[in-house]
């Protein structure tokens, strides 16, 4: 496919927010009133937890450490676009916390949940969200002016963590939830997230696709951020000790394939094939 077809398929930040605009949703307009019963009689909730924990702990850092992105240079078009999309997440962990408070768990804090939550995530998963998203995040509030501070964010936090992780986790979670028929609330709020991520990654393919059109050198930054960052993703993308694949419908190997189908797609839009890394 030509790149002037793949140009028929972005967005700029305008179009981006009119979607928004026509896209929005209450987290306390989902109906979760059988979630809990139905959570409450499964027997083993091992892997319902880890995914739903890793959920809660992914969204309290990607809300919490975006606004250096809405401060950093761009135009006043990007900058209205990127504030509903901060708003958009704090909306998302507004929901994961509701499904904790009302089916998990007894109403707590944010912190709470996440606290208790982290308890579950891995090692490279507290990597690519502490470490290297905070670090990330950092740079630009300290350089708002950074182009490859800015690529190095928009890389990692919509290329990686939104397109790469976020999609491979709803198309597998949901296909498990729905082929057991379970917790319908949850799924329907879910697939409301997932919709808006959608346009979020439109978001970050347009502007990589962009920045890298304009200076030879930021496909190399593009490049280093994934490098550095590949090998944590893929450990991540690994069900946890004890978890029966078959019951998730999907092996270690189905998600990293799911996961690098989709980011070589998008590579190649953005202008930085996967083989050049």
């Amino acid at each position: 496919m030509s790149p002037e077809t793949h140009e028929l398929h972005l967005h700029d930040p305008q179009a981006l927010y009119r979607r928004w605009e026509e896209s929005q949703w209450s987290p306390w307009d989902i109906d979760l009133s059988g979630d809990r019963e139905q959570w409450q009689a499964t027997e083993d909730r091992s892997l319902l937890s880890f995914v739903l924990g890793s959920l809660m702990v992914a969204e309290e850092r990607i809300t919490t450490k975006f606004s250096g992105l809405v401060g950093a240079d761009g135009s006043e078009e990007e900058v209205t676009y990127l504030a509903t999309q901060q708003v958009d997440e704090a909306r998302h962990m507004q929901f994961y916390a509701r499904f904790q408070d009302e089916v998990v768990a007894e109403p707590a804090l944010i912190a709470a949940h996440v606290q208790r939550a982290r308890e579950q995530v891995s090692p490279a998963f507290r990597t690519i969200f502490d470490d290297k998203l905070v670090a990330a995040h950092e740079r630009l509030v300290a350089n708002p002016g950074d182009v490859a501070a800015k690529v190095a964010f928009v890389t990692i936090y919509h290329l990686v963590l939104e397109a790469t992780l976020g999609l491979t986790t709803f198309e597998f979670s949901t296909r498990l939830m729905e082929r057991e028929r379970l917790l319908p609330g949850f799924v329907a709020g879910y697939t409301k997230i997932h919709h808006d991520e959608h346009r979020h990654i439109g978001y970050g393919i347009w502007f990589l696709r962009k920045a890298v059109a304009e200076g030879s050198a930021i496909g190399d930054v593009v490049r280093a951020t994934l490098r550095e960052l590949l090998p944590a993703v893929a450990e991540s993308l690994t069900p946890p000790a004890g978890a029966d694949a078959s019951v998730l419908g999907a092996s270690a190997e189905d998600l990293r394939g799911f996961a690098l189908d989709g980011l070589t797609r998008r590579l190649n839009i953005i202008g930085v094939p996967l083989d050049t890394l």
